[in-house]
């Protein structure tokens, strides 16, 4: 049966990109273009991929994990400096992303 009439993706298809490791409906789209014209066939992929064991989705969820390091910057961390109150990391004093200034001496 068709998942997305648009690009004539079947839910054969949606399984075989899964079970490659497509773990979202983006990664989905990525392998089979599905979901990404009129969106109408979005829900029933996320509902095929349901909330399974990924391996992907289980090392996001032990980083999201209170208590397990996460990459965020923290006084334990001395090689990090604490981002600024309203700025992301990777931003300059003057809010030019992607660029970082070096920390004053």
């Amino acid at each position: 049966m068709y998942v997305c009439s648009c690009f004539g993706v079947t839910e054969q298809q949606v399984k075989e990109h899964a079970d490659a490791g497509a773990c979202t409906p983006r990664q989905i789209a990525s392998a089979c273009k599905a979901g990404t014209d009129c969106g109408g066939c979005v829900r029933r992929i996320q509902a095929m991929l349901g909330r399974g064991a990924c391996d992907r989705r289980e090392l996001l969820e032990q980083k999201l994990t209170p208590g397990v390091e996460s990459g965020a910057a923290s006084d334990a961390d001395p090689g990090r400096a604490p981002i600024a109150p309203g700025r992301g990391a990777g931003i300059a004093p003057g809010g030019v992303p992607g660029i970082r200034l070096p920390d004053a001496a």
